[in-house]
């Protein structure tokens, strides 16, 4: 995979490594953040985005959200751009954080891709990153930290 390189991924919902707010987590408003995205290499033709919380107990950890087909010149991704894919949840769309009361602090990375070929489909996170993973430019993300 790429190293991040010149594309820079931020959101006005909150700072890198703070606390993700209520109104994004599933048992508050369930809204998708706005993700920024800048600096895409012009050879990008798709971009892709994936939230994944690695501190879930499970073996692969929890995919909160998956967006194909993104425009390489797309400054914001919101929800309902792109092809959104499933989630550990099984069903597609965002599914915001939710980690077990009392597990400690869980970080929701919001990792962006660049990419030199097309996304077909809606891989889970797992597919995507196995057959995709030669064909990504460059990637970088922003954190979110919460616990209940």
């Amino acid at each position: 995979m790429a190293f991040p390189g010149t594309i820079q991924v931020s959101t006005p919902d909150f700072a890198n490594l703070a606390r993700v707010p209520e109104e994004l987590v599933a048992d508050g408003g369930n809204r998708a953040p706005a993700i920024e995205v800048s600096g895409v290499p012009d050879e990008a033709v798709e971009l892709a985005l994936i939230c994944h919380d690695p501190d879930a107990p499970l073996p692969f950890g929890y995919t909160h959200w998956t967006v194909y087909g993104i425009a390489p010149d797309a400054a914001r991704i919101q929800a309902g751009d792109g092809r959104e894919g499933v989630t550990s949840t099984g069903e597609t769309g965002y599914y915001g954080p939710q980690p077990p009361a009392g597990h400690g602090d869980h970080h929701y990375f919001f990792w962006v891709y660049a990419l030199r070929r097309r996304v077909e489909g809606e891989p889970t996170r797992e597919r995507f990153l196995a057959d995709y993973a030669d064909d990504i430019i460059e990637q970088n993300r922003v954190v979110g930290v919460f616990s209940r």
